[in-house]
Parts: structure tokens; sequence; C-alpha cells
């Protein structure tokens, strides 16, 4: 079997090539995530900012000081090394800021975690949800089902309609996915609307995300689920709440014509 480093340098080549020209693949942020399709995915990546500039001053005070240790007490200037006993208030000073820091982002992540985790519904559009048709006895949540088996995902929405590979949803509501699977262990994930999610045998995960504007997201399954896993891609696609209710009214007649005509052939 061909080694696979020497192929390497032309995956990666591929790779920065491929961000230079903003080809269209799912793919995560180059340093945070990705945000600016969803609350919640900008929440995760407010959370990731945080903690990167914290950790980016730790870096960066841990270097200096090294570096200047390097420096005043080299060989040439220092031949005999100072034997230092310690130093109690260097670190009580240390032992408190390292303490206080990790304090900080347990405390600041604990406060996050809610509103990454659960739709807020305070901000949601019961006008937009009445637009696309959605009921649910006032709420203005869309309840999607997201059903993953190799190599495909298969969206079921309320009233009957169905989709594969590509999810439609309205902008401005609130959509809520309950994730399983029905053969292996595959992931759900599109960078833009929030982090990945299992999609287990047996087992059903729950997100959410709300498009804030139309277009199309991209996704893939972030889950090595067999030998043509890099086929199982997804993408949502953000309409108008009116175009959304015709989409699903079209579904609907669709199913409905298929059905017909499968009974009409037995």
């Amino acid at each position: 079997m061909a080694s696979v480093a020497p192929r390497l340098p032309a995956v990666a080549l591929i790779t920065v090539i491929a961000y230079a020209f903003d080809c269209d693949f799912a793919a995560a942020g180059a340093l945070l995530p990705e945000r600016g399709g969803s609350p919640n995915a900008d929440r995760i990546a407010s959370l990731y900012t945080v903690v990167l500039i914290l950790a980016a001053v730790v870096f960066v005070g841990v270097t200096v000081a090294l570096a200047f240790a390097l420096v005043r007490y080299r060989s040439t200037r220092s031949p005999t090394a100072a034997q230092i006993r310690g130093n109690t208030r260097l670190e009580i000073a240390w032992t408190v800021a390292a303490t206080g820091l990790i304090v900080f982002i347990a405390v600041f992540s604990l406060t996050k975690f809610g509103a990454i985790e659960h739709p807020d519904r305070a901000e949601a559009n019961p006008a937009a949800a009445s637009e696309a048709g959605i009921g649910d006895a006032g709420h203005g949540v869309l309840h999607i089902r997201v059903v993953g088996r190799q190599y495909i995902w298969m969206f079921q929405y309320p009233n009957g309609a169905t989709s594969f590979q590509e999810m439609v949803a309205p902008v401005g509501v609130t959509v809520e996915l309950d994730i399983s699977s029905r053969d292996v262990a595959h992931s759900w994930w599109i960078p833009k609307l929030g982090g990945k999610f299992d999609a287990i045998p047996g087992y059903v995960s729950h997100t959410w995300f709300r498009l804030e504007r139309a277009g199309l997201y991209r996704g893939q399954c972030a889950e090595l689920c067999g030998r043509n896993h890099a086929d199982m891609t997804a993408q949502v696609r953000a309409v108008a709440p009116a175009e959304y209710a015709r989409w699903v009214a079209r579904q609907k007649r669709l199913i409905a014509a298929a059905d017909r005509a499968r009974d009409d052939s037995r």
C-alpha cells in the first residue's frame, strides 16, 4: 500500500487554494468556528474568541518571561548559576492568577452554555412562523426530524413533507432538530449553524438554529461512517417564510402523486 505521507503536501496545497478562491464546500473557520448563520453559532464563536484571547495573553506572557530569563541569565553574563531557593510572593501570585483565570473561564462558559443549547423564545418571530404555516400550538417552532443513513440525510417535516440531502427552512423561524440514525453512527454538522451533533441508532440528539438570512449553508457528516463517508454531505437552504410554505405544499403534492402511482402499479 502506498504511503499517505507524500500526499499530505498536495492535500494541504489544495486546501489553501480552496480557501484562497473561496470554494463552496463545508469547512470550519481557519482559527475560530464559523459565525453569521444562526445565533447559537455566533455564541459558540464568541466563547471560542474569549478563550483564545486569554490563551494568547498567557502564551505571550510566558514566552516573554522565558526569553527574558534566557537573555538576562545567559552563561556569558552569569558564569556561576544563582542558587534561588524560592520566592513566596511570586509563587502565590502565579497560583492565584492561574486559579482566577480558570475560574473565570469556567463561569463564563457556564453562563453561555444555556443560550447555546436552548433557543431563546423571546427572540423568536411569530409573524414569520405564521407566514410559513407553522402552528406548533402558538410556539412558532418548526420541528424537523433528521435521520442519517449510509450515505444520505433524510429530513421529515411536520404535515408529512420529506426531503433528502437538502433541508429547506424559513428565515427568522426557530428550527429544532431531532437527530438519529438508522444504521451506524453519523454526525450532523453545518458549520455556520452550530456545533456537531451525533446521530446514533436508538438515540435522539437535539439541537436548533434560527436562520438570519436567505442562502445555502453547506455541511458534511463529521463521523467516519463507512467507505463513502466523504459523499455524505448535507445542506440547508434558507428561504423566505412564504416560499417555505409553498415548498412544503409542493412536496406534499409530489409525495401524494408518487403514492398514487405506486398503488396504481400494483
